[in-house]
Formats: C-alpha cells, structure tokens, sequence
C-alpha cells in the first residue's frame, strides 16, 4: 500500500515565533495515529527551530520549500540541499509552480536539484502541473508528462523509489477553483502510466502522487477517495491547526 502524505506548505507565511507556535499547534493536535504522513512545509529560517521540536515526534515531518541546484560555492542568498539536511529534516519540495513562475526554474535546472537533494539524503515533494491556458487547450497531459520526463526520468531506479510527486493543477490554486475529484483521479491515473512506461509499474504503483490546489477540509474527503491520490500538497489551510490536521483526518 502507498504512503499517505499530507504536506503543508506555508509558503512565505510565518516569522519564526509565529512559525514554531503553529507548529506546536498541530503536534499538540495531532494523535499520531493519523492515517497520513504529516510534512510542514516551512521557510528556511523555520528549519532548525521545528526540527528541534516535532520532526519524529508523532510521526510529524518537516520540509524545506526550495534548494539550490548547485552544491556549494558564491552563490549567495541560495541554500544547498546539503544546508538543509543539516538541520535535520528529510523533505524538501521542488518545482512548485510558484517557483517556477516566479523565479523561471527549468526542468532541467529541478533535475539537478533533485539530483542534489537525492544525494543528501532529502525526500523530495516534485511539483508538477499545468497553467489554465494548457488545461483549456486540453493538452495538460503532454504538458505535465514532458515535466515528469525531463526532470525525473534520467534517475536510476533506486532514486525514483525515493520521490514524492505533487501534482498541482495551477489554475486552481489561490483562485477559489478547484479540480473536481474525477480531474484529479485523471491526471494521477495518467501521471502514474507514464512513470510506469520509465520505472515499471510495480515502481510506480509505489510512488505517492498528492493533489496540491486549493484543498480544503470541505474537499478533501472527496478527492481522496480517488484511486490515485495518496494525499495533499496544502496551501492556505496549513496556516491553521485545525484545518490542516481536518484535512490530514480525511483518510
């Protein structure tokens, strides 16, 4: 059976105070014996602090939201996956779609950072998904599958084991939209065939596939009862306790 994961990224939220208090809101919340892996997905300056406090502690996570696609060196204001590691955490997420947007990350630069993260030991979380302009020209697949293949596929099989996918409809996130939970069990069925073509499909049955895009605990029940969709990449809702272990409880 696959890992449940549900990973709160908080994007840039949070000052440290503000960061290590929610924190300790959902480890105090939390049982432990969710059904799902909990990952919180925290600015840099958070890292260190939460890895003191909850990473291991009820089966709790932390992930940085970034890394450096470069080892070490004059690179200033970039952080190396080897930083990262360490702090103490085990995940960091790659390739979200405001990364990409924003700041122009290539498929080829997110290989080398998984390369990087893989090497030191990180779990990634690779984000992947399509802009609205693809999804009502009805070319998302092919859209989504090239940033599958040429950030991923080069990995040997014992380093695609290790990767967390994220699959983010981007036309829903932050605009009250939501892919409905068949488009959702869509995409991660197809996602899931075209990593099977690569890895196998014993390989790709393995491999987590979250929906990231406006779920909510009004949602998320719902969308993860879909066949192919292991957890949640969870924006605005991971800035509340409750909400974010509501979601978490949806399994």
């Amino acid at each position: 059976m696959r890992k449940k994961i549900v990973a709160g990224n908080w994007k840039m939220n949070n000052d440290l105070e503000a960061g290590k208090k929610l924190a300790q809101e959902v480890l105090d919340k939390a049982t432990g014996n969710e059904e799902a892996q909990i990952v919180l997905g925290t600015p840099f300056i958070h890292l260190t602090a939460l890895a003191e406090t909850v990473v291991g502690k009820k089966g709790i996570e932390v992930a940085a939201q970034n890394c450096s696609d470069k080892a070490s060196g004059a690179y200033t204001g970039e952080t190396s996956a080897e930083m990262i590691k360490s702090t103490g955490v085990n995940y960091v997420i790659l390739g979200h779609s405001e990364r990409r947007e924003y700041f122009n990350e290539t498929n080829a630069e997110l290989a080398a950072k998984l390369d990087l993260a893989l090497a030191n030991g990180l779990t990634p979380i690779f984000c992947c998904g399509e802009p609205l302009e693809i999804r009502e020209a009805d070319t998302q697949y092919d859209y989504v599958k090239q940033q599958l293949t040429e950030s991923l596929f080069h990995l040997s099989d014992e380093d695609f084991a290790k990767i967390v996918i994220a699959y983010e409809p981007i036309w829903a996130i932050g605009t009250g939209k939501t892919a409905t939970s068949a488009q959702a069990q869509e995409m991660h069925a197809e996602l899931r065939s075209h990593l099977a073509s690569k890895f196998g499909q014993a390989a790709a049955d393995a491999c987590p596939i979250l929906y990231g895009g406006s779920c909510k605990p009004s949602n998320a029940k719902e969308i993860f009862e879909g066949a192919d969709v292991d957890g949640g990449l969870i924006g605005g809702a991971s800035l509340n306790a409750d909400d974010f272990l509501a979601i978490v409880n949806s399994f």
